[in-house]
């Protein structure tokens, strides 16, 4: 009896089920992470890219603002310090500094300056708009440079994109030109003033197109001797710009207190700060999306992403800085954005007719170059 009582006190009821025991059915394969997700890469490379024309916009856009030197000084100073810190707390890697790497790198970093001081300027004088179309010109400078120094070539089909972009560029300063004269009437004194301006940030962005070309062109034979990564290349330009853009602000650029309170006007001064870290910052942001972008997609839907986003970047010109609203203006996005999506298709399939398959590598130039280009109208 008390063995029974035992085995009563130790039983442990198990409720009954019809159907029997049923092992636990195995589960699926884990969700894949956010990060592997290719929207996520694709919409951060945009979102990076508007941030940073935008807010390079947002500064520029006083009339009274000329320390384009220093704002490009500060862009540097604020990458060098947040790559620093990533370096430091192992989240990315980059070469330590070497005299002899950063002297055969200075001509770059140089070409570097002239061109986000030459973009700066243009934004200073152009819409976001009529900037992004006229960056389209770039493409056509750098394609023939691929074929005079590395051997490249054009197809039919990317000559007739070339075609598309150099009309959508007419037809946007024919825009501009319109709305000039329209608001301010053939011979007033206010026209020729805006007259004037649209002038001068034509020849700015001539400049930048030629200083692009040569920067992005130059970068990619030197990153063929040197072997640098992203990082490298990022930590290099940004570190040897530093002290030429800091001279170059004190020899060139106005400090006194009159200028300072023009360009920093007390109402806008802690926004106007604000938005030069966050551009320093948004480079950074713009060349990790990149590489992002490539590894989780392919080059082929980067090159994509690249021609479908002057649609947006231009818009938010529209949106945020009242660019002027006109048929031309719509029709001059719509060529280049357009030409934008022939060139990419025409590399698209210009890489398959030498592999046979869709690109899934890397592209030829490096994420920073590509992005950094992008960045200011399309900075590495």
């Amino acid at each position: 009896m008390a063995e029974k009582e035992k085995q009563e006190a130790f039983r442990i009821d198990i409720p009954s089920n019809d159907k029997g025991f049923a092992p636990p059915s195995p589960r699926g394969p884990p969700p894949a992470p956010v990060v592997n997700n290719p929207l996520l890469p694709i919409f951060s490379y945009c979102g990076a890219s508007i941030l940073m024309t935008v807010t390079n916009k947002y500064v520029l856009s006083g009339y009274d603002f000329n320390l384009n030197f220093f704002l490009c000084m500060v862009q540097s100073i604020v990458c060098v310090l947040a790559i620093s810190v990533g370096k430091s707390m192992g989240y990315i890697k980059y070469r330590d500094f070497s005299m002899d790497e950063a002297r055969k790198w200075f001509p770059i970093s140089v070409l570097l300056i002239l061109m986000i001081y030459t973009s700066s300027k243009a934004l200073q004088f152009l819409s976001i708009p009529v900037y992004t179309i006229f960056k389209n010109l770039t493409i056509i400078l750098i394609a023939y440079g691929e074929v005079l120094w590395f051997g490249g070539s054009v197809t039919g089909m990317a000559l007739f994109s070339f075609g598309l972009m150099v009309l959508s560029s007419i037809v946007a300063a024919w825009a501009d030109i319109s709305a000039a004269i329209n608001s301010y009437g053939h011979s007033s004194t206010e026209t020729a003033a805006a007259l004037s301006t649209l002038n001068a940030g034509y020849i700015w962005m001539l400049i930048n197109c030629l200083s692009s070309a040569s920067y992005v062109l130059g970068m990619r034979k030197r990153i063929k001797l040197t072997n640098f990564k992203d990082f490298d290349t990022m930590f290099y330009n940004n570190l040897l710009s530093i002290p030429v853009l800091f001279f170059s602000s004190l020899i060139f650029e106005d400090w006194s207190s009159t200028n300072i309170n023009l360009n920093f006007p007390e109402e806008r001064r802690n926004n106007i700060i604000i938005a030069m870290i966050f551009s320093g910052l948004s480079s950074i942001f713009i060349s990790y999306t990149s590489a992002w972008c490539v590894r989780t997609t392919s080059s082929t839907t980067y090159s994509m992403v690249g021609a479908l986003n002057k649609l947006p970047l231009a818009i938010s010109g529209l949106i945020f800085f009242d660019a002027p609203v006109t048929f031309f203006s719509v029709t001059a996005i719509a060529i280049g954005f357009f030409s934008g999506i022939v060139y990419a298709l025409a590399k698209v399939k210009q890489s398959q007719s030498k592999t046979g398959t869709l690109p899934v590598s890397n592209p030829t130039m490096s994420a920073s170059a590509q992005s950094m280009r992008d960045g200011f109208g399309q900075k590495s």
